[in-house]
């Protein structure tokens, strides 16, 4: 198991993960239908998507929560 420190880092991986496969799923779906290839394109697409989105969830984390705080304390 991970340590409670990285709880932060464990979570934007895993956010990222998810959304970054759904998405290129649904995405390259509906560009292309059900090709051939379809899998194989789609998981190429899901590690680029993958790369891009954990590191931005990293940091863009922080601002959504704070965000989230001022707008649910309301």
């Amino acid at each position: 198991m991970v340590s409670a420190k990285y709880l932060h880092q464990v979570q934007a991986l895993l956010l990222s993960g998810f959304m970054s496969f759904i998405m290129s799923g649904a995405i390259t779906f509906i560009n292309l239908g059900f090709v051939d290839n379809f899998f194989s394109i789609w998981m190429h697409a899901g590690i680029i998507a993958f790369m891009i989105a954990f590191p931005t969830i990293l940091l863009v984390f922080p601002i959504a929560h704070k965000l989230a705080m001022k707008i649910a304390s309301r």
